[in-house]
């Protein structure tokens, strides 16, 4: 069995293989290191070309580096890759966004539909508002990885 330090060595190094043969010149750290996460930063000019176009490559890319870890041992923890703070910029835009729309809901009192995210982007909206006094989330039931949050004042 493997250690999370070991696994953060290897998928840094899976990153970084990834990344340096695609020609990208970059640094790739490790950030920070739980049970369940692995984080790892990616520095450099090309920080750019990796995030791309609404984060979509950078999300690519960690979805390719979490199959290739769990490839190679299947009890390691979940990869988070941001890029240059990409990705923590962008989760406190949607945080941000989410409670400005909550405190419209609290105000007008009709709902407010969120466009379409992925799991871990509805688990962070569902968590910052669970603290505001006044609305609730409920994700819709669709067969999708992409799903709505309907924010509506509680009763």
């Amino acid at each position: 069995m493997e250690t999370t330090d070991q696994n953060a060595q290897q998928a840094s190094k899976i990153t970084a293989d990834i990344l340096h043969s695609l020609g990208f010149e970059c640094a790739v750290d490790i950030a920070s290191t739980t049970p369940e996460e692995i984080s790892l930063a990616i520095s450099g000019p090309d920080c750019r070309f990796i995030i791309g176009d609404g984060g979509s490559r950078l999300d690519d890319l960690q979805y390719l580096v979490n199959r290739l870890l769990v490839a190679s041992c299947e009890t390691a923890p979940r990869v988070r890759v941001d890029c240059d703070g990409y990705r923590a910029k962008a989760e406190d835009r949607l945080i941000h966004s989410a409670i400005e729309k909550a405190k419209r809901v609290i105000a007008t009192g009709h709902s407010i539909t969120l466009p379409p995210m992925n799991a871990y982007h509805r688990r962070l909206v569902h968590s910052s508002l669970a603290e505001i006094p006044g609305v609730r989330t409920q994700s819709e039931e669709v067969d999708s990885r992409f799903k709505r949050i309907v924010i509506s004042p509680s009763a």
